[in-house]
């Protein structure tokens, strides 16, 4: 039992995002658990201030804030866009690149332009997944998915940087995957998989 996640079907499980496209994706991934969810946003709409130098210290600020906002046990996840070219650019600033406004169509383009004389379009999404228990235990998991930029954008499916991300050995971007092609092999169900293999529902 050492190192596992113990946790009780009939508890609540809070996500932590009022990112509903993010919210989405994890309510499909803990869906096989049988695990009740609901988004802080029932809770509260203000967002805590993410002032972590990680994914992994900002997934977590996340997840305590739920925590300490509703007793119950959170869970969230911090990820981001990371170019080589751009020095693993936006990186944990993906979010704020898209602006007050959360137009990813403006950070998109903001990219296009930073690689334009740029050979190198490698790059890779980071997922941090945190839970923080009732009993203020807390877990992290990293998932990771490689792939290159490509322009223009393809897709309407997904939520970010989805369209201009094409994954090592696939010819489309996750903007054009179908969810379920998307829920294989992305960064956030790399982080799932390991979540889920330490995990016990009882």
């Amino acid at each position: 039992m050492k190192n596992k996640i113990i946790l009780d079907k009939n508890d609540e499980l809070i996500v932590a995002s009022h990112n509903q496209g993010k919210v989405k994706e994890i309510n499909v991934l803990l869906q096989p658990l049988g695990i009740k969810t609901s988004s802080i946003s029932k809770y509260s709409n203000k967002e805590p201030i993410e002032d972590g130098l990680t994914f992994e210290e900002n997934a977590l600020i996340k997840a305590q804030s739920a925590n300490n906002l509703t007793g119950m046990n959170s869970l969230s996840d911090d990820s981001g866009l990371c170019i080589e070219a751009l020095s693993g650019k936006p990186g944990i600033y993906s979010a704020r690149w898209a602006g007050p406004n959360k137009s990813f169509d403006h950070a998109m383009t903001k990219i296009e332009k930073l690689l334009k004389d740029k050979q190198n379009k490698n790059a890779y999404f980071v997922c941090a997944l945190a839970l923080v228990t009732k009993n203020k235990k807390s877990f992290c998991f990293i998932g990771t998915v490689k792939g290159k930029i490509s322009f223009p954008p393809k897709g309407t499916n997904g939520f970010g940087y989805d369209p201009i991300f094409i994954p090592d050995n696939y010819r489309k971007s996750f903007g054009e995957m179908l969810p379920s092609e998307k829920d294989i092999i992305s960064h956030r169900s790399d982080a799932f998989k390991k979540f889920k293999e330490a995990l016990i529902v009882r």
